[in-house]
């Protein structure tokens, strides 16, 4: 981030980009210059935008620290996360060491399902507060409970310290579901990124109760190929090919590392256990290919699978909310999603106590 950039208060930040985004058609599009077309995708005009605007701002997702990268990450979140989602009661909580924060639509009965989310940031920056309004969103539409896990970050914890605290705390989610007020036959996984890394992985490693859904925007699944989309996508579109092997080096210093299934859940010979599953991919991510490929191995070993491009975005779309409408409109479709995974679940739960 620029020295300029950072003197400026977020707040006055966040109201310049609500601002062009209000501007007019024709404005708009000087701004934002020729459209971007690669890959047969075009770079959508609101992507483009935000793009554009975070380049002459100064604004950028800078590796040169992982202090600087969490500082830039917290201020980048609060840019576009928008107003604060109302409709959501809060607490914090303490999942056997593991911190956490619970998201209780108001008026919601007890009894009802729960998502344990993982936020993204590559395993080194991220925390409760960077997706604190996704979680709220996803909590208030799809009518769910919501908790999210505060796991410990690279590379003070390098691997498998996040993959153990996703995993304990799940754990924690289903042996104190009555403290939730959730049916624990009814829980759910997602997660952005490396939050989509640590939901499949927690899944596929899960003993005892499963998670009856993933959810997973653009995860990090393969650590061990570098495939055509990070060659294509790896410069300009927010989270660059540089930055993942920036990512990696801190969460899994040891190459040897690489290949395990906790942090390359493709590599994992059988799927076939994980349970239904939303993959949401963006055109220009680096990691659209290795999102895909895990998409394609699910459903080939028989696990039913949604597995959605949306061709115009970038990484990292589900926490701009605040600003454009094809952002929120991609994340209120994992909702959707999320909404029939698991009433499907509890109709097949039904069926299950009546048999």
């Amino acid at each position: 981030m620029s020295k300029l950039a950072d003197s400026v208060p977020t707040g006055l930040v966040a109201g310049a980009l609500r601002f062009a985004f209000g501007l007019p058609g024709p404005l708009r599009r000087l701004l934002i210059g020729r459209p971007i077309t690669l890959d047969g995708q075009r770079l959508h005009p609101e992507a483009q935008l935000l793009l554009r605007l975070q380049q002459l701002s100064g604004e950028e997702w800078v590796t040169d620290t992982p202090a600087a990268n969490r500082s830039t990450m917290r201020r980048s979140s609060a840019l576009v996360a928008g107003p604060v989602v109302e409709g959501v009661a809060v607490r914090s909580l303490d999942l056997d060491g593991v911190g956490g924060r619970l998201y209780t639509p108001r008026g919601l009965a007890t009894g009802s399902p729960l998502l344990v989310f993982y936020h993204g940031g590559g395993w080194v920056s991220g925390d409760l507060d960077s997706h604190d309004n996704l979680c709220r969103f996803l909590a208030r539409e799809a009518g769910v409970r919501v908790l999210s896990a505060d796991y410990r970050l690279a590379p003070e914890h390098p691997f498998p310290a996040a993959a153990d605290d996703a995993a304990t705390a799940f754990e924690w989610a289903v042996a104190h579901a009555d403290e939730l007020g959730i049916d624990p036959a009814r829980i759910a996984l997602g997660g952005d990124s490396a939050g989509g890394n640590l939901a499949a992985s927690t899944a596929l490693h899960a003993k005892g109760v499963k998670p009856v859904f993933l959810l997973l925007f653009y995860p990090a699944v393969d650590a061990t190929v570098r495939r055509r989309s990070r060659e294509l996508f790896g410069n300009g579109f927010f989270l660059t090919d540089a930055k993942m092997d920036w990512f990696l080096d801190h969460y899994a210093p040891s190459r040897a590392d690489h290949a395990d299934p906790r942090l390359s859940v493709l590599l994992a010979e059988d799927l076939s256990g994980l349970p239904p599953t939303y993959l949401a991919t963006a055109g220009f991510d680096p990691l659209r290919d290795e999102g895909e490929a895990f998409g394609e191995k699910l459903a080939a070993q028989g696990v039913p699978v949604v597995l959605r491009r949306y061709e115009g975005l970038f990484h990292g779309y589900a926490n701009v909310l605040g600003v454009g409408g094809v952002f929120r409109e991609a994340v209120a479709e994992a909702v959707g999603a999320l909404r029939t995974g698991l009433a499907l679940a509890n109709s097949r739960q039904d069926v299950r106590d009546t048999a």
